[in-house]
């Protein structure tokens, strides 16, 4: 839905299956009854997620004739997808194949590029689309500096093919069309400064005379291509378990002329080790689950510890100073009794928003729902309402009637 601060929606990666029928029936089930809740009077903006054998299903005009048809019904549109999960996210281990297949692969370029033909032929007149993405690959799956170098290399060509076919579509529709990068703990690119240094000494450096052979481009139209087609996915959840400060992470993609292709409002759980430790503990294993990754990024006396999941952390980390860990809690809660979480990130995020607009795409991404403690499960409809109300209470700047 158009907001003050732009098109806001959650993200569909909640809803479980891997084939278009499965993703349709789950959206004619809950779009109805979240839009009726949170926005009756206004056109309905969607996060589409299409997992890998559904982005096939899809471009088949008889699935997505009904599909446009059913949106124009319904007073809704699409103006984002996920394409970072390619299969199976609910009801599987997912843990690191959720990178699967990854960059260096062909098959996460060929999906990307289908779901861009998708978003095109979706997305409303006027308005950009983006399609945010894995930060390239898994980086525990290349353990050396050269398998490293390798993995950068590979997977910055295969997005390099699919900025050629952003170009073609601008070059025929018109449309603006960006892929979004998410940088994550553990992924190859897990923050800003990892992302802003592949950025200018990779993509750029390498992205600037492939347009120009491939493209046609003159260098300072391939240049600015680039900067059009690939954008950050700006996940807040990701940034504060990176401990991130918000305002100093986004000031920075501003300096270098990075774009923020759209932001996920997410929240993590952090907990202070300064008392109640073994409780708190107790209460922290009752989030160790087996679908998701759930990285924990440690800090004590300014040092940052890094552990791939949380039962590593569980099992051999020193409970002390603050841990933030990699687990998308539910926006309307902050406190889940002795733990904590990194909501006011968002708030920053938001305000910075506010202040000094630099994305048209706000998407809440809360997906752990069916792995949460018992006592934070709600109906999924009803968690999503309520989800967006707080979300827009905070744009409309009236948080506190909905706590």
């Amino acid at each position: 839905m158009k907001t003050s601060l732009g098109h806001l929606t959650y993200c569909s990666n909640i809803h479980p299956g891997e084939r278009w029928d499965d993703h349709f029936s789950a959206l004619q089930t809950s779009i109805p009854l979240i839009r009726q809740a949170v926005a009756p009077d206004k056109a309905f903006g969607m996060g589409l997620r299409v997992a890998g054998l559904a982005s096939k299903d899809l471009l088949l005009e008889s699935n997505l004739k009904p599909f446009q048809e059913w949106l124009t019904e319904q007073n809704a549109y699409v103006f984002t997808m996920n394409g970072f999960p390619y299969g199976g996210f609910h009801d599987t281990r997912v843990k690191e194949d959720v990178h699967a297949p990854d960059w260096i692969q062909p098959e996460r370029r060929d999906y990307t590029i289908r779901l861009f033909q998708i978003l095109s032929q979706l997305l409303p007149a006027g308005m950009r689309g983006g399609i945010s993405t894995s930060p390239l690959t898994y980086r525990h799956w290349w353990p050396t500096e050269l398998t490293r170098t390798e993995a950068f290399q590979q997977a910055t060509h295969h997005m390099l093919e699919v900025v050629v076919e952003l170009v073609r579509i601008n070059q025929t529709t018109g449309q603006v069309l960006h892929l979004d990068i998410e940088p994550e703990p553990d992924g190859l690119l897990e923050n800003s400064a990892e992302f802003i240094e592949w950025f200018n000494d990779q993509l750029i450096f390498e992205g600037v005379p492939y347009l120009v052979q491939k493209a046609g481009l003159s260098e300072a139209e391939a240049e600015a291509a680039l900067r059009t087609h690939i954008q950050v996915c700006y996940d807040v959840c990701h940034f504060a378990v990176e401990f991130e400060n918000p305002d100093e992470a986004l000031n920075r993609f501003e300096a270098e002329g990075i774009g923020i292709g759209k932001i996920q409002i997410s929240s993590a759980l952090k907990v202070d080790f300064e008392n109640y430790v073994s409780e708190k503990m107790e209460l922290l294993s009752r989030f160790d689950e087996p679908t998701y990754l759930h990285q924990v990024v440690a800090q004590h006396q300014g040092t940052l510890l890094k552990y791939p999941d949380l039962n590593e952390a569980l099992w051999d980390g020193t409970p002390t100073g603050e841990w933030r860990i990699h687990y998308h809690v539910p926006l309307f809660v902050e406190q889940y009794g002795l733990l904590n979480s990194t909501r006011d990130d968002i708030v920053r995020v938001l305000n910075r928003q506010q202040r000094k607009p630099f994305t048209e795409h706000l998407e809440v991404e809360t997906y752990t729902w069916g792995v949460l403690p018992p006592e934070s499960q709600l109906p999924i409809e009803e968690s999503i309402i309520r989800e967006l109300k707080w979300t827009l209470a905070q744009v409309e700047g009236n948080v506190r009637n909905l706590n």
